[in-house]
């Protein structure tokens, strides 16, 4: 119960555990490392809350009045 309050509240934008598939196509189009992405803590309540483990990868889809959505990377420490 406490995890669908953190991950439905309204200021807590959608988080997604990616596939390595998609990981891999996002380090090559990038021409980055995993180590060189932002990290999240694996004790973040959101990360807790959709069961990421460390070493994952996430996309974080926030609301933008500009750009309409705004998409962040982070990898789970």
């Amino acid at each position: 119960m406490k995890e669908e309050l953190i991950i439905g509240h309204e200021l807590v934008p959608k988080h997604e555990i990616m596939k390595k598939a998609e990981v891999e196509q996002l380090l090559k189009k990038y021409g980055l490392s995993i180590e060189q992405l932002p990290k999240i803590l694996e004790d973040d309540p959101v990360v807790k809350a959709i069961g990421a483990k460390k070493g994952q990868v996430l996309r974080i889809i926030r609301k933008s009045p500009t750009a309409g959505e705004s998409i962040y990377f982070r990898v789970v420490i």
